[in-house]
């Protein structure tokens, strides 16, 4: 029967916009982590502009929930690995073992095979086992015994560490730390949101009730449409503008990398894109300029002494770099 002979056409199903596929993942993670939703969009932001994510912060404010509950959200295999100072770097990415049967070697993957990877204390390693994630968190392999493995996609390294427990740790190089798209801190909750955090944990852990509500495909479909958000010629030289005037700042003495310009650049576009525009604006650059560049740069000595941190320099930054007016182009 043809549509004019009075046939119904079959309702079409709808397809999920960025902001909502967004909206839907930190909302489940909001159900395990209560109170943090500003932290939660950046991880949800560090998932989909392919970065990786570091969590500095005390124990037990949930850093290990948040990675279980993105990993359940996005229906990714979730990997840990505690760091140790005898961890080494074949418990990260693998082993190649002899198979008496085969007379072969047979590759046995390492926990960083996985979507979302837990890298926990990760300064308590030795900076040999920390370098094993240098590869696979740049190009998403690992290398092993002259054979290269890819990881699937998609793929997030979430490190933590302990910034008041020094005893035993080995700090990270500017050079890893330069790997991680975003620095942040969750916090303790506020004195409502722990009694929400001590009712909804009572009697069973929330994590088990966890499920799926994107798929790898999506997240996958997300981190393409990312690219795709238009960064006008005045925004990209107020990028450039911002990363010279941390290079020239006097209370500065490393700025900004271009791997930072580029990574700001890119993240600045997955919040475009979760707030339904396509194109950036200065306030996205302004929101993320001190997790994405806040542990990209080192004051100086004499600035430290005077109480200046790195957060106190880069508002200075913000302060003097003149804002773009013009509209999108």
């Amino acid at each position: 029967m043809s549509p004019g002979d009075g046939a119904v056409a079959a309702p079409q199903e709808h397809v999920a916009t960025f902001p909502e596929l967004f909206d839907r993942i930190a909302g489940n993670i909001a159900q395990v982590i209560q109170g943090k939703n500003e932290v939660i969009e950046l991880v949800v932001l560090c998932l989909v502009a392919e970065g990786h994510l570091l969590l500095e912060d005390v124990p037990g404010v949930g850093k290990t929930s948040l990675a279980k509950a993105l990993a359940a959200s996005i229906d990714g295999e979730f990997g840990r690995m505690q760091f140790t100072p005898d961890l080494l770097p074949s418990d990260v990415v693998g082993v190649s073992v002899f198979d008496r049967g085969t007379s072969r070697f047979e590759f046995r993957p390492g926990p960083v095979f996985a979507n979302v990877v837990l890298a926990d204390e990760i300064n308590r390693a030795s900076p040999k086992t920390q370098s094993a994630l240098l590869e696979s968190m740049a190009e998403r392999q690992v290398t092993v015994d002259g054979q290269t493995h890819l990881l699937a996609p998609p793929f997030l390294v979430i490190a933590t560490q302990n910034p008041i427990e020094h005893e035993g740790t080995y700090p990270l190089p500017e050079s890893q730390l330069d790997r991680f798209l975003m620095r942040v801190s969750m916090g303790y909750p506020s004195r409502d949101d722990e009694l929400a955090i001590l009712s909804a944990h009572a009697e069973d852990d929330v994590l088990d009730s966890i499920r799926p509500v994107v798929t790898a495909a999506d997240v996958h479909a997300m981190a393409n449409a990312v690219k795709g958000v238009h960064v006008a010629p005045a925004l990209a030289t107020y990028l450039v503008d911002l990363a010279v005037a941390t290079r020239r700042h006097p209370a500065i003495a490393l700025g900004m990398s271009p791997r930072a310009t580029l990574n700001l650049q890119r993240v600045t576009r997955a919040r475009a894109a979760a707030a339904g525009r396509t194109y950036v604006t200065p306030d996205d650059v302004k929101a993320l300029v001190t997790p994405v560049i806040g542990h990209r740069i080192l004051v100086t000595p004499e600035a430290q002494l005077g109480g200046v941190t790195s957060a106190d320099a880069l508002a200075d930054v913000l302060r003097s770099v003149p804002i773009p007016t013009s509209a999108p182009a």
